[in-house]
């Protein structure tokens, strides 16, 4: 749990970028509208409700990026 802390604390929008994706490209990545992206750009991703939560941190961590094919 001790090293989620700093990670929890960032906001969406500086997550997303340091995975290098837009807003359009992350929310068809979650599978919903890229204008629900834009309003919880500055939200901290501890204040993110945990259905959404749950969905986001792994790809804003980029395990994602560990599946795909070489």
């Amino acid at each position: 749990m001790f090293f989620n802390w700093g990670f929890m604390k960032k906001t969406v929008k500086e997550l997303r970028k340091n995975q290098y994706l837009t807003a359009k490209e992350f929310a068809d990545k979650l599978h919903i509208d890229t204008i629900d992206v834009l309003n919880m750009d500055e939200r901290r991703l501890k204040d993110i409700e945990e259905p959404l939560k749950s969905e986001m941190i792994p790809i804003l961590r980029g395990d994602y990026m560990d599946r795909l094919p070489n």
